[in-house]
């Protein structure tokens, strides 16, 4: 999608929805509607596989993505459901937008492939890397 153009909401909710259908990616996230009865697109289920080298690795951590009714123009709100200890969660599961650079830097050409992939890199990051992680299992 060009910069600068503002595409309506339900047309870029629906290309990401097609993009994640479609497993675009090399299969380490994944993200779709979470009831697909929601004809507003705003709840999505998603999947991150912990990277290789960290303590994330061998884990699934699944989470939701909130994209109000503002989106694209506002970011959307991430919470994991499977308990994650990392420097931009809180203990609740909520992603701080604030310490995660692809919510912080928020466009509207981002999408939510943007900001899964940015969790994952975060993963990779020195400072959490090595974070004792909650057993499999758990929640927030």
């Amino acid at each position: 999608m060009a910069q600068g153009v503002l595409v309506p909401r339900n047309f870029k909710l629906l290309d990401e929805l097609e993009k994640g259908e479609k497993g675009l990616g090399d299969g380490t996230i994944s993200w779709g509607l979470a009831d697909d009865a929601d004809n507003t697109l705003t709840r999505w289920q998603c999947t991150i596989i912990g990277p290789s080298k960290t303590n994330f690795e061998g884990r699934i951590y699944n989470l939701t993505v909130e994209c109000g009714e503002h989106y694209p123009k506002e970011r959307p709100k991430v919470r994991f459901n499977t308990k994650v200890r990392m420097n931009c969660v809180s203990d609740n599961g909520e992603v701080n937008s604030k310490q995660l650079d692809e919510l912080k830097n928020w466009q509207t050409h981002s999408s939510i492939k943007n900001v899964l992939s940015g969790i994952r890199r975060a993963m990779t990051l020195k400072e959490n890397k090595n974070f004792q992680q909650p057993n499999d299992g758990t929640f927030p």
